[in-house]
């Protein structure tokens, strides 16, 4: 091996360090679990020192056991779960409590409050979100007000915050000894703090969310020289040469960068994307419009994107929490032992429903139950629902973009399980494609570094190093298809006012 990038994925459930060589083949990969802890019902945190900490071992492993120099590695991508708000003290570098993670609701009266003063739709028209827990200001403002002393220590300058990529960048270029604190276009736009059309922070918006803008990052484009690795000496002075939120990467990892091409990542939740070039698309039918990415010195690119809070969680849920399964892999054979549900509809709206409905007040149900019902009706019904779920956001796609999506790509964890696949592509009634490397959010930071410091040329020649794996073709009947959207409906109605 000459040359190589690396990619830094640091996901919800897990981080990850991958390799690539020019021709974009992994050499080398580590992957590290990180904990979850749920404190209180709908709190979800992680411990940003754990992140970190992980974040430099995977670093470590991947390079020691390659066996290179620094020097042979040109670029390294960042990407990272998004909307997760970390808030730290710059002299200690200490972080102020748990990271608050996206799935996080404990914020929904500051929610609440907001949309009853009216101003939401304010909000929406200038980020493109929807006002909800999801995103990153409400959380930073938690933090701020539940730690004493956070606010006057922000007014002495001693306090930064950001998403999970400006924690790890900070602490990678040196943390207190002059580390740097930057974001990207695409993780800002998560905030509810950054104005979708100028990419800048507002300061209404700031004080709208009672978050001092000085304690957040500059904003830059994805695609550029964030600084040095100063603080992992089997990379010493490597140029961080992209961050990206991980739906993006994502997308990038695809090269769907066109208008209209879609993907769909199947993670702790699903999240599909369709890019918009760089045409902003405002939403009306519940979608989110999003910044797919930026490339330094060049116009900004645009996406609608689909977020579901549920889908691998429900099958992590049903594994841990009924004991269905003892291992997630094993829901694919006892789904399949059964023909269909049986009748079964979930509705896993554990922390309400998100993407196209926007709906706190949903909680997850299981209905149909009969004496008939099994464990594999169960598993099956739970198969549905995560490609049910993804079909909602794929019409809304539709309803706002005026046309179909007619090939959805695939990636994350979940897309090895080949009967969720022919239920997505059954469901949707459109062709599935997975690739040969699912783990496209770091192919994705690794594609972004590699054309920022030239070791691609361009987006042309990233498409040939992407390889289509298997594709998956509709075998469901339009009869059974609308008869069980029928269903999937009521259960979602039923879901509904539940607190």
């Amino acid at each position: 091996m000459h040359e190589a990038v690396v990619a830094l994925d640091s996901g919800t459930t897990s981080t990850r360090a991958m390799v690539f060589d020019r021709d974009g083949r992994t050499v080398a990969t580590e992957q590290i679990g990180h904990e979850q802890f749920f404190p209180q019902p709908g709190w979800v945190e992680h411990d940003p020192v754990e992140l970190w900490n992980n974040a430099r071992t995977v670093l470590n492993v991947v390079i020691e056991r390659l066996g290179v120099m620094p020097s042979a590695i040109v670029g390294l991508g960042i990407t990272n779960q998004r909307e997760t708000a970390v808030v730290w003290n710059r002299v200690t570098g200490q972080p102020l409590g748990r990271a608050v993670v996206w799935q996080d609701t404990r914020t929904q009266s500051r929610v609440d409050a907001l949309r009853e003063r009216g101003d939401a739709d304010t909000v929406t028209a200038l980020t493109g979100l929807p006002v909800a827990t999801y995103f990153s200001a409400t959380k930073f403002a938690e933090i701020l007000d539940t730690h004493a002393g956070a606010r006057e220590s922000a007014r002495r300058g001693e306090i930064l915050a950001g998403t999970v990529d400006s924690w790890l960048l900070w602490n990678l270029t040196g943390g207190v000894d002059g580390g740097r604190h930057l974001t990207d276009v695409t993780n800002a736009s998560r905030t509810l703090l950054m104005d979708i059309e100028t990419l800048s922070w507002r300061d209404d918006l700031c004080e709208l969310f009672h978050v001092p803008r000085s304690i957040l990052p500059a904003i830059v484009p994805s695609g550029y020289k964030f600084g040095h690795v100063r603080t992992i000496p089997a990379l010493d002075g490597v140029t961080i040469a992209a961050m990206v939120g991980d739906q993006q990467a994502a997308t990038l990892g695809h090269v769907a960068v066109d208008a209209g091409d879609a993907k769909n990542t199947y993670g702790t939740g699903n999240f599909l994307m369709v890019s918009t070039g760089e045409d902003l698309v405002r939403s009306t039918h519940g979608l989110i419009s999003t910044v797919a990415f930026q490339r330094d010195g060049e116009k900004v690119r645009y996406a609608l994107e689909g977020s579901v809070a549920v889908s691998g969680s429900l099958v992590q849920w049903l594994r841990d929490n009924l004991g269905l399964i003892s291992r997630s892999d094993e829901i694919e054979a006892l789904a399949a032992s059964v023909p269909d549900s049986g009748g079964i509809v979930i509705v896993p709206a554990f922390s309400g429903l998100f993407a196209p409905h926007w709906r706190p007040d949903a909680r997850g149900i299981i209905a149909g139950l009969t004496r008939f019902t099994s464990a594999a009706h169960i598993a099956r019904a739970a198969l549905e629902s995560v490609a049910c779920q993804s079909r909602d956001v794929m019409a809304a796609v539709e309803k706002d973009l005026g046309k179909p999506i007619r090939v959805l790509n695939v990636d994350g964890g979940m897309v090895h399980n080949n009967l969720l696949m022919q239920l997505q592509a059954d469901i949707s009634g459109i062709s599935v494609v997975r690739p040969v490397i699912t783990e496209t959010t770091a192919v994705g930071a690794a594609f972004a570094a590699g054309l920022t410091v030239g070791f691609w040329r361009d987006e042309n020649e990233l498409r040939t190093l992407t390889r289509d794996g298997d594709r998956f073709e509709p075998l469901m009947s339009s009869d059974s298809r609308e008869a069980l959207l029928r269903e999937w409906d009521k259960g979602i109605e039923r879901s509904l006012n539940w607190v």
